[in-house]
């Protein structure tokens, strides 16, 4: 395992066939454990639990190390299923994918250098004042530099490691593999639709053409905004595989956990309407909620938005599928909470009844902070733990294998991640009158209404 000891980065496995030997080789060790686990079990007069054996902390270091070294597809897929945004993943192996969100090695500087070269043509280090050849950030599908040009305008520099694009598809298959190790998820669910889902949004993710498209996109749809401020593509330097962009000076949000009261509720706010008008006015949301990806402007008091590759579209049905079982979750009743529910699919007709309660009851806890009119307290409630531990018995019914669509796994992923970064931030917002800004009155849920499917 090639790790960054001196601070020079680890060379990126670029061939299909060199990552899919990279990844049998976590298979391997996961076996070699498996194997050797069993036998210290048997000898003990027990009987093996493959999922107890699967979750060992000697596994759990071989998938993130292993992962992290990959990088590309295999990790980003890690990190989407981190947030476990609705499949209900064993506390365990949940445990593991988080340590991977931020856990990426840079490549060394020769394979960047030959990066760019490939993408800029030889003598390209001529077009910059300075370059710097380590990375100030380094995530699953890239890494960024700073870079000053002849003028002294300062960049950020965003270059995809190679061999992403090309092998998304066999690195997402190869996860699945992993997942469908014995005793990990139930035997009937169905990844596929999921799997599927995650192959299109790397791919699109991995186009940074696409991705200086969404950022231009959002910075009109913010332009004007006193609570945001966007970076601006620098169209000439952008290809493919390198994102060029201003480098906006900024702080962790993660910097305003001391800040005053009344500044953490308005930045927890401004994310939290953002979501909303994701959802609901742009029709496109950016769903990764990683923290890194906000920062906090100190000078203009602005929230900086970064990384603008996994936005995804927002279908005109969904927006309104979710605005009926938003109405209905704050004042209809549960039959028409549970048909809306149906709609979107959180489960599915065939669902066992008591299943169906056991995820309607999910909800309507989630919802509680969206019922009360006063401030939620994100920082005091407990309502994170209340749900993980719903969200763990109803992992625990090893018979569910409903797996709801992609589209409403990635909202959710990026709905928990603005929760996390509010709690995060100790906030408190009155959540209701900010859902109720929206238009709602076109949405009929009188009880003479079928919002069935």
């Amino acid at each position: 395992m090639q790790r960054d000891r001196n601070g020079t980065g680890a060379r990126v496995p670029t061939g299909r066939l060199e990552r899919m030997l990279h990844m049998g080789g976590i298979a391997s060790g996961i076996a070699g454990g498996l194997a050797a686990g069993g036998l210290k079990t048997l000898a003990q007069g027990k009987r093996p639990d493959m999922a107890s054996l699967l979750m060992t902390p000697a596994n759990g270091l071989r998938v993130t190390e292993g992962l992290s070294h990959l990088r590309g597809a295999a990790l980003k897929l890690g990190q989407m299923l981190s947030m476990d945004s609705g499949m209900v993943l064993p506390e365990e192996l949940t445990a593991i994918l988080a340590r991977m969100r931020d856990d990426a090695q840079p490549m060394p500087p020769k394979q960047l250098q030959s990066v760019l070269n490939a993408e800029w043509g030889a003598g390209w280090y001529g077009r910059f004042r300075q370059f710097d050849l380590r990375p100030f950030a380094a995530a699953s599908i890239g890494q960024v530099h700073r870079a000053v040009l002849p003028d002294g305008q300062v960049l950020a520099i965003k270059v995809q490691y190679p061999g992403v694009r090309d092998s998304i598809d066999s690195d997402v298959d190869n996860m699945a593999s992993l997942l469908r190790l014995p005793g990990l998820l139930p035997r009937d669910m169905n990844l596929a639709p999921l799997m599927a889902e995650a192959k299109r949004q790397l791919h699109a993710e991995a186009d940074y053409h696409a991705e200086a498209q969404h950022l231009t996109r959002f910075g009109t749809l913010l332009l004007g905004d006193e609570g945001f401020t966007l970076p601006q593509i620098i169209p000439e330097l952008c290809t493919g595989r390198v994102l060029a962009m201003s480098y906006l000076q900024s702080a962790p949000l993660e910097s305003l956990i001391t800040a005053p009261q009344a500044t953490r509720d308005r930045v927890a706010a401004a994310l939290i309407d953002l979501v909303l008008r994701e959802l609901f006015d742009f029709g496109a949301m950016q769903t990764d909620p990683n923290l890194a990806n906000f920062r906090h402007d100190p000078k203009s008091g602005r929230i900086v938005l970064l990384d603008f590759g996994a936005v995804q579209p927002i279908a005109p049905a969904l927006a309104t599928d979710f605005r009926a079982l938003l109405v209905a979750a704050l004042d209809g009743t549960p039959e028409l909470v549970r048909k809306a529910m149906l709609r979107i699919g959180y489960f599915a007709e065939t669902t066992a009844p008591h299943h169906q309660d056991l995820i309607q009851s999910l909800f309507d806890m989630a919802m509680e902070p969206l019922r009360q009119s006063t401030h939620f307290d994100f920082g005091q409630s407990n309502l994170l733990d209340r749900l993980r531990d719903r969200g763990l018995a109803l992992g625990a019914e090893r018979d569910l294998a409903h797996v709801p669509p992609a589209a409403t796994l990635f909202l959710h992923r990026k709905i928990a991640g603005t929760y996390l970064m509010a709690a995060r931030l100790g906030a408190r917002v009155a959540l209701r009158p900010m859902v109720e800004r929206y238009p709602q009155a076109h949405i009929d849920i009188s009880p003479g209404r079928d919002i069935s499917p």
